[in-house]
């Protein structure tokens, strides 16, 4: 294991060894090359200048920050894959969202504890917004069944997140994994997240120069070993 560290080519190792990679990916930078010549910079390709070979397991959102795991050959990413096709990795994200959610909120309470509130759950399924792509949609009709779960976090010493300015700090879990997930089910609730340039309205996007939104733990079974990996990365904000 390796400690943090940023390698020339711009990428930071949270973890490495012979058969994955944990890596933080910055807001902004895309996982994979888009479309263009001014897209071709990504974490995957100055993951692959590194450690030659790397290839892609999952993707964050470009504007996300956080933790993204990648395989060192084909037979991790396979295992890994499989791990997350069968909802075998668990997530974990904070966020800091427009207005002020109680402890005690509405939904289904799990108990809270020293660092949150009790858990609440979002079902509400998640479809192609056709007319306005990528962009997704709650669609009753057609949308493909979606679960979040999240709590209120304890506010820090930070203004991010306390009552009095109108935002509350908030742990997310994506049970399912749809596109754009977190983000379209905190702004079908009446909380977007703050600088969402896509989902959240005018004054909510104008709140942060970017989205605060930050993937701070990835838990699995490693794919050689088989032992349990839980890592985790605090958000900036």
């Amino acid at each position: 294991m390796t400690c943090p560290e940023t390698a020339p080519h711009g990428v930071q190792a949270v973890y490495e060894d012979a058969d994955l990679l944990v890596l933080h990916k910055p807001a902004g930078l895309l996982c994979v090359p888009g479309r263009g010549p001014d897209k071709q910079d990504c974490l995957s390709a100055r993951a692959q200048q590194r450690w030659p070979g790397a290839l892609i397991v999952h993707r964050l959102d470009q504007a996300t920050s956080g933790l993204v795991l990648m395989a060192r050959h084909i037979d991790a990413q396979r295992r890994l894959s499989q791990a997350f096709a069968e909802r075998q990795v668990h997530k974990r994200y904070q966020a800091v969202v427009q207005g002020c959610l109680m402890r005690n909120g509405d939904g289904k309470d799990e108990g809270g504890d020293d660092e949150g509130g009790p858990w609440h759950e979002i079902s509400l399924p998640i479809g192609a917004d056709w007319e306005r792509r990528p962009l997704r949609v709650i669609d009753h009709a057609q949308g493909k069944p979606s679960v979040t779960r999240w709590r209120t976090l304890l506010p820090g010493n930070d203004q991010a997140g306390r009552p009095d300015t109108g935002t509350t700090r908030v742990e997310l879990e994506p049970v399912t994994g749809r596109t754009h997930q977190l983000r379209v089910h905190m702004a079908a609730i009446g909380h977007a997240i703050l600088g969402d340039a896509l989902y959240a309205d005018a004054a909510t996007q104008s709140l942060s120069p970017r989205l605060l939104l930050h993937a701070c733990q990835l838990a699995f079974t490693h794919p050689a070993t088989r032992e349990p990996v839980c890592m985790h990365l605090p958000a900036d904000f």
